[in-house]
């Protein structure tokens, strides 16, 4: 038996080696590798997978076990770095492109359950009648409580004209409704903007997509053209977890006056990770500019950002960028924290490893990683407060988050009283969702009142928001970050 296991675990080696020998990875990376490979412990993998090949209880397929085994030994790096295979790779380039096939709804988890939070106007789900607050307990009469949210929504997408049946359960009604829903490909608009009231504006990005630029130049044109003379613009970035670069440095540089300014740098292990990104086109655009055709004033109207526990990475960088150039008042509650970068490297036509490959870096040298954007303005969801506060997972939260580079005390993990979580839990049950930008938003309402001079309702100090916050006060002068800064090394 030891001899059969030593050999298949020779074998084994030998797949391992030339699956190894095979990522195309750049010259730089395998340059930077230095260190002989670790040949002990690939013996080790290679016996463990002759073990299962001959003595787990049922033929496991070779590409099932080295599949399995690439993505747990990135998922063990931390919480963003992910083995892509066929499907989540074909997935996440659908996000990028801002669509996908699917019925049309955005969610969130409940209780188990899968919560709409709003249906897509238009789309299918829209059109069946499914509206905000139902309670999706069953996909395709499978239960999805127990499951996780993205598993839940691997579920209802699917192939173009493919019928999902999905069970939902409505406050206020006994019974349980099934509907059935035909797939469509589902085009998600990135940039919403209205006027609140005359002279003031409201525009929102909800996720940093290949299109967010176009359409944020459209739509605050059509801002402008409504009315020329706008007295303040309120940019919404809450619940925006990110998305691609180029968009985040495209947004940060139409409202910034300066000329080639620095947005964000990046530290990393490999010389192309230490890089400085500026206000240029072409750190924003493969062809023609954009934001050209922006009107001129975008760069000088008076602005508050928007921001919460779940603005995240891009939406970061914009917060980041215009509070430390004091462009803006940032404000609302303390951001997500995911200030590391993730690169793509594919290793097949099909499959790809997302690698975090460096941190991100304000224009002024703050860290994002594990701490976040602090507002320079605390202002609560609700003028309650925000008990659902205890609910919300930030980055330093997460299970081997990578560390930040601020003091300790920044990115510990918070510790959550059980009696207290259930309360929040209660209330959750009770509240319906909040539609930023209608008539209920409590914190957009400080922002008018902000540009009004009125009294703006705060939040009570957050301690970690405190100590994250930028030394610069909001309305104390300071030198801006250097246009020519190098890039950090």
């Amino acid at each position: 038996m030891g001899n059969k296991v030593k050999n298949l675990g020779l074998i084994g080696l030998g797949m391992v080696a030339g699956a190894v020998a095979s990522l195309q990875f750049s010259a730089h990376a395998q340059q930077g590798l230095g260190a002989p490979l670790p040949l002990e412990e690939l013996r080790q993998l290679a016996d463990v997978y002759g073990l299962i090949k001959t003595d787990y209880v049922e033929p496991v397929a070779d590409k099932k076990l080295l599949s399995e085994a690439i993505s747990g030994m990135v998922a063990a790096l931390d919480p963003h770095s992910v083995y892509l295979d066929e499907k989540a790779f074909r997935e996440m380039r659908e996000n990028v492109q801002g669509k996908f096939v699917g019925v049309g709804i955005e969610v969130a988890s409940e209780d188990g359950y899968v919560k709409v939070v709003a249906p897509i106007e238009d789309a299918p789900a829209h059109r069946a009648g499914i509206k905000a607050g139902d309670l999706i307990t069953r996909v395709d009469n499978v239960p999805v409580r127990g499951m996780s949210l993205d598993e839940a929504v691997k579920r209802m997408r699917g192939k173009p004209q493919s019928t999902v049946t999905l069970t939902i359960a409505r406050r206020g009604e006994e019974r349980p409704w099934v509907v059935s829903v035909v797939r469509e490909e589902i085009r998600v608009q990135s940039v919403k903007a209205r006027m609140i009231e005359p002279g003031y504006a409201w525009l929102r990005i909800s996720q940093f997509q290949e299109a967010t630029l176009e359409e944020l130049a459209k739509k605050a044109g059509a801002l402008y053209a409504q009315d020329p003379n706008i007295k303040g613009l309120v940019l919404d970035l809450r619940n925006d977890p990110g998305g691609l670069l180029p968009g985040a440095i495209g947004v940060s540089a139409a409202f910034l006056p300066a000329e080639n300014p620095v947005i964000v740098s990046t530290k990393g292990q490999l010389p192309d990770s230490n890089h400085t990104y500026y206000g240029r086109r072409e750190n924003y655009a493969r062809g023609a500019d954009p934001l050209a055709a922006l009107p001129q004033a975008i760069k000088t109207v008076p602005m508050v950002v928007l921001v919460n526990g779940g603005s995240a990475s891009a939406s970061e960088i914009v917060a980041g960028a215009l509070q430390d150039y004091k462009r803006a008042i940032v404000m609302g509650g303390q951001t997500f924290g995911k200030g590391s970068v993730q690169t793509l490297r594919q290793l097949s036509e099909t499959t790809a490893v997302k690698l975090t490959t460096a941190r991100y870096y304000t224009p002024k040298g703050r860290s994002i990683q594990a701490t976040g954007i602090a507002p320079d303005m605390a202002v609560d969801k609700t003028a309650e407060g925000d008990a659902l506060a205890v609910l919300r997972v930030r980055e330093s939260d997460l299970r081997r988050h990578l560390p930040g580079e601020q003091d300790a005390a920044l990115v510990k993990t918070r510790s959550v009283d059980p009696a207290e979580q259930q309360r929040a839990l209660a209330l959750l049950k009770d509240r319906k969702p909040l539609e930023f930008g209608g008539k209920d938003d409590f914190q957009l309402a400080q922002a008018l009142n902000y540009f009004k001079g009125l009294p703006v309702k705060l939040a009570q100090p957050d301690p970690e928001a405190a100590q994250s916050a930028p030394k610069t006060l909001p309305g104390v002068e300071h030198k801006p970050p250097e246009l020519d800064a190098p890039a950090k090394k």
